[in-house]
């Protein structure tokens, strides 16, 4: 258990970050009051829901906790959220289809399900760093596009960023993609986008879970290991490198979390402002992501060309439209993040193509 709860330790960096220290705006505050205006609330009257979490601790981890401060921040706006922590994320995504939580936070793999959109923010390679990620969540909380945070009877109410994914390599001198031919890949056993990614380069996917993914590292059943880099420390993932291995310096991947509610129990303004709220906690988050990826030893980190990272682009991109073309990915979502791209680096080679 402990090894699980290690796993998710990028995401509860993100979640806890994000829920800490509530304080509306003015304008938030006149955004609130007249969305209970429209939801019929009287003044003395507090809009309750029913808030279900992951958190592999229950009600003693670190979600949790950040939640519950965040619970009695919006007890000041009259808005009273019961709290429920889920050990198991399957379960939870279970109990949010039955009705059982208003909403329930998540990892944006598992949110895909409920909504393409924003579940297609965690595609491979689509988002750089950081920065890109900021300007993403700063788009997307545009009224303009509050259409496509609502898939049938679910909304995005918040995402948040989790850090990016890099892979842990056995063997140092794996800082190409011609050298993974024949290895071993830990690919997480409901994401179709890693498999179809490490087949394509001629290696050898193996179905993992969160619990099972680190330790098979680890003990060498595996040669390469997608992680966030705060498992460097906590799942001791250096023992997985030691002596010859290291960290391919390359984000494969931007994990978010992602807060998914019934639309029928949040209006479109309250969730505008949840969003609006979220985005704004971007800068506390990239702190805290850029203090633990400052704890990892430079000797750790493996350099790949710029040819290279051209190829792993290139890579990455063809799986992108497969997978959009076989309904995975969200084409809109993807063209988004394409601009953003372009944006910060028109030299960027698919910027003169219409792909994506």
């Amino acid at each position: 258990m402990r090894t699980v709860k290690a796993l998710l330790c990028a995401l509860v960096l993100a979640a806890t970050t994000a829920s800490h220290a509530l304080s509306l705006t003015e304008k938030q505050q006149q955004q609130l009051q007249q969305v209970r205006k429209e939801m019929g609330l009287k003044d003395d009257q507090v809009l309750k829901r029913h808030i279900c979490l992951w958190d592999l601790s229950g009600r003693s981890g670190p979600i949790y906790a950040g939640a519950t401060n965040l619970r009695v921040d919006l007890l000041r706006y009259k808005i009273d959220i019961s709290l429920e922590a889920f050990t198991n994320e399957g379960v939870l995504v279970a109990s949010l289809k039955n009705g059982h939580c208003d909403a329930a936070l998540m990892s944006g793999f598992r949110a895909r399900q409920f909504n393409r959109f924003t579940g297609t923010i965690d595609a491979l390679g689509a988002i750089p760093d950081l920065n890109h990620m900021n300007t993403l969540l700063r788009t997307i909380a545009h009224p303009q596009l509050q259409e496509h945070m609502v898939s049938n009877k679910y909304l995005t109410l918040a995402v948040t960023p989790a850090g990016a994914a890099y892979l842990f390599v056995n063997d140092r001198s794996l800082n190409s993609l011609d050298k993974a031919a024949g290895k071993k890949v830990a690919v997480l056993d409901f994401d179709p986008g890693q498999s179809r990614m490490v087949t394509s380069i001629g290696a050898t996917p193996v179905a993992t879970t969160l619990a099972t993914a680190p330790n098979q590292f680890n003990n060498g059943s595996v040669d390469v290991l997608p992680a966030p880099l705060i498992a460097y420390q906590v799942l001791e993932l250096y023992k997985g490198m030691d002596p010859d291995g290291g960290i391919v310096d390359y984000p494969i991947v931007q994990l978010t979390a992602q807060l998914i509610g019934h639309t029928d129990r949040f209006p479109p303004g309250l969730a505008a402002i949840v969003r609006d709220v979220a985005a704004d906690s971007f800068s506390s988050i990239q702190t805290a992501l850029e203090r633990e990826a400052g704890r990892i030893p430079d000797h750790w980190w493996v350099t790949v060309s710029d040819d290279q990272q051209l190829r792993y682009d290139s890579m990455m991109r063809d799986a992108r439209i497969k997978l959009r073309e076989s309904g995975y990915y969200d084409a809109t979502m993807l063209s988004i993040m394409k601009r953003i791209r372009c944006s910060r680096d028109a030299q960027r080679p698919e910027c003169s193509q219409e792909t994506e």
